[in-house]
């Protein structure tokens, strides 16, 4: 039954990120209440450095943002659909060019050490491979950090904020991340820490991982 429910999960995400991907900000604005974008650009304070590599960039809200405050961004995602939705997003925003990569985040094709950051917003169980992992530790500069961010949750208590946190927890992102995440992100080469950063009416649940040196 467990792994039934999880190929449902992964059925519907791929669904979310090709055929229905027209969909994707209505879904997004649905199950944030409106708050999707600032969930996201969250994560931008802890990013560090200039060249930020976005995983799974989706439509391109926060490779928009990033450009905005004078970062240099790359975003990379598998789904070609997403990646127009998210080049013609970039060409509106009137910003700088910023490259998009279609790849895998298992396979990340680009060389040693060449991005400061990593980020990866809400992100499917892709995340915890341990090729995307090792990948990511692989291109990130000797101080390199991975940002994540995992849920949201709503400051009312009222029934449909305690139902959109259990659709993150149920769809494998939130709390039960953290629970093997760090172990494997160890093993990857990172220490990492949780935090939460306030965003408008809500919280989100950032996992904040640093390259291990050594690593």
């Amino acid at each position: 039954m467990h792994r039934l429910w999880w190929r449902f999960v992964r059925f519907g995400f791929h669904l979310l990120y090709n055929e229905f991907a027209w969909t994707y900000d209505f879904v997004a604005w649905v199950v944030s209440l409106g708050q999707w974008k600032a969930w996201g650009r969250t994560t931008i304070p802890h990013l560090c450095g200039e060249c930020v590599l976005e995983l799974a960039h989706g439509p391109g809200h926060l490779l928009v943002a990033m450009a905005g405050r004078g970062l240099s961004p790359v975003g990379l995602d598998l789904s070609p659909t997403m990646s127009r939705r998210a080049r013609r997003r970039l060409a509106k925003s009137g910003g700088p060019a910023v490259p998009l990569v279609r790849a895998r985040a298992q396979a990340l094709p680009f060389r040693d050490g060449c991005f400061d950051s990593a980020v990866a917003t809400f992100p499917s169980e892709y995340i915890l491979d341990r090729k995307t992992l090792r990948g990511v530790a692989r291109v990130l500069k000797p101080e390199g950090r991975l940002v994540i961010a995992l849920g949201a949750i709503l400051s009312g208590r009222d029934p449909l904020s305690r139902f959109i946190w259990w659709l993150y927890r149920i769809t494998g992102q939130g709390e039960p991340f953290i629970d093997r995440g760090k172990a494997i992100l160890a093993r990857a080469g990172f220490s990492a820490r949780v935090t939460w950063e306030k965003a408008k009416h809500s919280r989100v649940l950032l996992v904040i991982a640093e390259k291990n040196q050594a690593g």
